[in-house]
């Protein structure tokens, strides 16, 4: 008996992402959240999964990046 909507092999998903550039696998059926946009779907659970991989190549919030690379810069 499967319980977690996102678990669901067989379900439709949606890849989203957030003015971070962080990505979350939604079901389709659930309302997309406030501040996330569609980027991918609806498709397969393990198709949103490789769109998110292949395109979620920095893990740090885009603000946190964007401080990190200024630094960085800076201290050159």
């Amino acid at each position: 008996m499967q319980t977690n909507p996102f678990e669901a092999v067989d379900g439709n998903f949606l890849a989203l992402m957030n003015d971070e550039g962080q990505f979350s696998l939604w079901p389709n059926f659930a309302t997309v959240p406030p501040g996330w946009n569609v980027q991918f779907g609806p498709t397969s659970r393990d198709s949103c999964l490789t769109y998110i991989e292949e395109n979620w190549t920095d893990m740090r919030p885009r603000s946190t990046a964007a401080h990190c690379d200024a630094v960085h810069e800076g201290s050159s």
